[in-house]
């Protein structure tokens, strides 16, 4: 094993960033509770309002319409419920739709009953089925209330960007409500939520460099919120209550506000990186098989199937180059199984696949480690073929 470890699963989660590493640093001196009205209690409260500016900036949102949780899947299930209200009158959603590729938190359903529950078929580049999605909605029960729409920004996978801008000039037309994950998006495509045109947002603070234990679901408008999910003092408007986590929501701040400062920085060399990645991987092996590549993604994302490889022992070949990539998603406590994106694509998800993602401290020299591992491990893999 390599002396120095080379992290490369990005996407699973960031490293700290030092500008959020810092923010939480002194954070650490604000012990008043935030929703006390004495000096102690308002210093707390400034740093958790600075940081809800800051992730507003980050989503295109009026920062009132920014609710903090303790992460992404907490949003999600705060969002996907069939009981909302305008005001202060109720409203019902009948069905959700979801998108055959979504991530396991909003994939669930939330708090909808699995009958309530229909899956939108992708195409075999990954893409969410529009026209799919348009004869769903058509066929929608609107005595029963109305449509819910859930489809990803971009896959945390295969780093495809799904269509989210028409998908919602579709719900719109049947007087559905939209709901996107930017999870894997923040930070490396530009994000507006009006410009979506989604009703709701769901980000991560962990995946762009701030602590683990904080998210955010971000509204279009403030009128309109589910039920909460969280019952109690009434803190965030009365939509998720519990003294917020002052710590973890102000170092999510200072995450969003770099990633909103390093953006073009950042992603352009990332796209360089991953192109490079790419293009070294085919030369060590032509068989190689990159998901996604004709179509838009984010930039930092490779995923990618080497045949006669199976998932878990590249994860672990790579592991004992001293390499850590992914098997896919890293939300199933460290299990390694089938791809539900790749089953979706109509891929073999027998065959399995990697993902490699970068972020705002890879180099070259890492790339090109990352590449002689690869190298290495296509080796042994032809090698055991031929001794076979």
């Amino acid at each position: 094993m390599a002396a120095t470890r080379l992290y490369l699963d990005w996407n699973a989660t960031a490293p700290l960033h030092p500008a959020a590493r810092d923010a939480m640093l002194h954070a650490l001196d604000l012990y008043g509770n935030p929703n006390s009205v004495h000096g102690e209690g308002r210093a707390t409260r400034a740093a958790i309002e600075a940081a809800r500016r800051q992730v507003a900036s980050l989503t295109g949102a009026e920062p009132a319409h920014v609710v903090f949780t303790s992460g992404a899947t907490e949003a999600a299930n705060m969002v996907l419920t069939p009981e909302f209200r305008m005001g202060r009158t109720p409203l019902a959603i009948g069905h959700l739709y979801i998108s055959a590729i979504e991530h396991p938190a909003l994939r669930e359903g939330g708090r909808f009953p699995k009958e309530k529950i229909s899956e939108i078929p992708v195409t075999s580049d990954g893409v969410v089925d529009l026209t799919a999605l348009e004869a769903m909605l058509s066929a929608h029960d609107k005595a029963s209330g109305l449509p819910m729409v859930a489809i990803m920004l971009a896959n945390n996978e295969t780093g495809i960007l799904q269509p989210v801008h028409e998908a919602a000039k579709i719900v719109q037309a049947f007087g559905g409500l939209l709901v996107v994950d930017a999870v894997q998006a923040a930070g490396r495509v530009p994000i507006d939520i009006n410009e979506i045109g989604a009703d709701f947002l769901i980000v991560s603070s962990h995946k762009i460099g701030g602590p683990k234990g904080a998210g955010a679901l971000v509204s279009r408008g403030e009128v309109l919120m589910p039920k909460p999910l969280i019952h109690g003092g009434g803190q965030e408007k009365g939509h998720r209550s519990g003294t917020e986590n002052a710590l973890a929501v102000v170092g999510f701040g200072a995450a969003a506000a770099a990633a909103v400062a390093e953006f073009e920085s950042r992603n352009a060399a990332a796209a360089k990186l991953r192109d490079r990645l790419e293009e070294g991987m085919r030369l060590a092996a032509p068989d190689v098989i990159i998901h996604g590549e004709g179509g838009p993604r984010v930039p930092n994302t490779s995923f990618f199937t080497l045949p006669g490889l199976k998932s878990e022992t590249g994860q672990i070949a790579f592991d004992l180059e001293g390499v850590a990539i992914s098997a896919g998603s890293a939300c199933s406590s460290g299990k390694v199984g089938e791809s539900h994106v790749l089953m979706a694509m109509g891929c073999d998800p027998k065959l399995g696949a990697l993902r490699i993602s970068l972020g705002f401290t890879t180099t070259e020299e890492d790339v090109e480690r990352a590449i002689a591992a690869f190298a290495r491990i296509a080796g042994r893999r032809k090698l055991a073929g031929a001794a076979a």
